[in-house]
């Protein structure tokens, strides 16, 4: 009843105002009221978050499997990489179960992304924060095997166009993504070979760690900390809470995080920064 109250209000004044043609155009009006308000109803409820999560985790599993497929096969590194993923989120049985059952739907040959993203948009919102880490996930299955093929790229793209997020915030995303993974790489380099590891050349790192920040190396010491203070709100586990962001896919916000730290930290030093 509540998703059709605009269309009977709408419809009826219309036609008594303009006949035939005024119903029809209330018609539409009230359907466009109806989903609005049906929507706000339930994002409204205490069963929001629960929403808003659940829907999240679908559809980054279904879309995992789109992107992972994109280049015509689920290649190996990227099942590998499936598979520590689902390990880094420690997904119960039925967790892991489910997530499976979505990856699979979206690798399946003809999947089309769209009603996906559609639920996706529906049930969040425009929540650009929300949208970002979607992607930045994305973007992980894609850099299972070390690179973006044209392929993936591609992907990526379309489903940025369905989310309506402007292709130049999509490529800054995948450099962002790209040099804070080598930064992971690093990080885990170092724990092996201990304090005393230092990098080959410390200038490509340099340039690397401005690009995981989203800057140029010409930054200002002032837009550098704002930068770097920005992107860890925007990946703070309450942020991303509030985002509809679930539990499970916190991990790899706290993960990120330290990659944009040790980014920081090289970018200070480099600045004789404390």
């Amino acid at each position: 009843m509540k998703q059709v109250m605009g269309k009977v209000i709408a419809g009826l004044i219309g036609f008594m105002g303009f006949g035939p043609a005024g119903l029809l155009f209330g018609l539409v009006l009230g359907h466009a009221f109806d989903k609005g308000l049906w929507r706000a109803l339930q994002l409204s409820g205490p069963e929001a978050v629960h929403i808003m999560r659940a829907q999240f985790f679908e559809t980054t599993f279904t879309l995992l499997g789109f992107v992972a497929k994109a280049d015509g096969r689920v290649s190996e590194a990227e099942v590998d990489q499936a598979e520590a993923f689902f390990a880094q989120l420690r997904l119960n049985a039925a967790q892991r179960d489910s997530a499976i059952e979505h990856f699979k739907a979206g690798s399946a040959p003809g999947f089309d992304p769209a009603p996906t993203v559609a639920k996706f948009n529906d049930c969040l919102g425009p929540r650009r924060q929300a949208q970002h880490t979607l992607m930045v996930l994305l973007m992980g299955i894609a850099l299972a095997d070390g690179t973006f093929s044209e392929a993936e790229r591609g992907a990526l793209y379309r489903l940025a166009q369905l989310l309506d997020l402007p292709r130049r915030e999509v490529d800054q995303l995948i450099s962002m993504v790209n040099a804070q993974a080598q930064f992971q790489q690093r990080g885990n380099r170092q724990s092996s070979a201990g304090e005393g590891y230092r990098p080959r050349n410390a200038e490509s790192e340099l340039n690397t760690a401005y690009v995981a920040l989203g800057l140029k190396s010409d930054a200002t010491d002032a837009e550098v900390k704002r930068r770097y203070r920005k992107l860890m709100s925007e990946n703070h586990p309450d942020k991303l809470i509030a985002e509809g962001v679930p539990d499970e896919l916190l991990r790899v916000a706290t993960e990120r995080a330290q990659e944009i730290t040790a980014a920081y930290e090289v970018v200070q030093r480099a600045r004789g920064s404390k």
